[in-house]
């Protein structure tokens, strides 16, 4: 009698193993069959590059040692030709201009020290004339004119130089600059119906 009991008691407690392991299954199935078969992912974050606080000051250097360097150095070729261009616009009126200073300095200087021997004594041929060309008057008047014209060709180019080296320096910051999507500013239009008027405006879009 008691051996029957022991085996109906080993019997019962198999077949509730036996229904426990299966139900644990089951759920187990019903689980997996619930997920999804791939996930998607709604938002992309970009992984930026590090901000390097130097890297304007580094551009404005370069340009301050050598004209058009900060411009490569930000990777802007195309500028390199605008920034010798302009200098070199500069740089040729203010030696044009002290050349035909010197050379109206020189005769008025020569006509004060009593001699009639300087160029505008001469004409086209190199025949000597009894009047000059240019009177000393006129020389005096010509030598404050190529004065101020070569003093403002100097301060042109010394602008531009300096405009070579800002142009670097913001470039560098602007390429370091952080456009969002998310951020936008746009214009605004819209007609009142109510009074019958155009409304014009900027609109700020900040999505987050």
């Amino acid at each position: 009698m008691l051996n029957k009991t022991v085996i109906a008691g080993i019997l019962f407690l198999f077949c509730s193993l036996s229904l426990l392991a299966q139900n644990e299954s089951e759920t187990e199935e019903s689980k997996k069959k619930q997920l999804p078969n791939e996930v998607v992912v709604d938002s992309i974050f970009e992984i930026r590059k590090p901000i390097d606080a130097l890297r304007p000051a580094k551009a404005a250097f370069f340009s301050a040692i050598l004209p058009g360097l900060g411009q490569v150095y930000n990777k802007k070729y195309w500028k390199v030709p605008i920034v010798y261009a302009a200098l070199g616009t500069g740089l040729y009126f203010y030696i044009d201009n002290n050349k035909q200073y010197n050379r109206y300095r020189d005769a008025y200087k020569s006509r004060l020290a009593g001699f009639t021997n300087d160029e505008f004594y001469y004409d086209s041929n190199g025949d000597l004339l009894e009047t000059p060309r240019i009177s000393t008057e006129n020389l005096e008047t010509a030598q404050d004119f190529y004065k101020k014209n070569k003093e403002i060709s100097l301060l042109v180019t010394i602008g531009l130089y300096a405009l070579n080296i800002i142009d670097a320096n913001v470039d560098a910051h602007l390429m370091q600059y952080n456009v969002d999507e998310n951020l936008s500013l746009a214009p605004h239009y819209e007609f009142n119906e109510i009074n019958a008027t155009n409304n014009l405006g900027l609109t700020l879009n900040f999505k987050f």
